[in-house]
């Protein structure tokens, strides 16, 4: 079983930068992707980013493509998502989650939210003109 709890979280101004750390515990080695995603009032969940599981291929939303950046620390457990020129409409709850093998599981690939089955208890994000 996989726990993950995000930190990082914040207000920053238009142009601004966060960086957002998810800790993870549990078996690492049953993880195929880690991954963000983020939802706003009275919006719907949206993916942000993801990166295979051990360091590998990344993937971006195109709404967050050049300005934030995935990554993960092996040794600490720990992934981050770096967002930099930060837009008020990056205000959202984002949230870490796991996409961990186990029974049942299927890949509906790295930016689907159904691809994970444990998620985190969010951080708030609030960007300002």
């Amino acid at each position: 079983q996989v726990q993950l709890v995000e930190s990082g979280g914040g207000s920053v101004q238009a142009g601004g930068s966060l960086r957002l750390s998810c800790a993870a515990s549990g078996n690492s080695y049953i993880r195929k992707y880690l991954g963000w995603f983020r939802q706003a009032p009275g919006k719907g969940r949206e993916a942000v980013a993801a990166i295979r599981a051990g360091g590998g291929s990344t993937y971006y939303a195109t709404s967050v493509q050049g300005r934030f950046t995935i990554s993960q620390d092996n040794a600490n457990n720990t992934n981050y998502l770096q967002m930099n020129t930060l837009q008020p409409e990056d205000t959202a709850m984002y949230y870490c989650a796991a996409a961990a093998f186990g029974p049942g599981y299927f890949d509906y690939g790295p930016l689907a939210g159904r691809t994970y089955n444990t998620w985190g208890q969010g951080t708030q994000v609030t960007v300002s003109f």
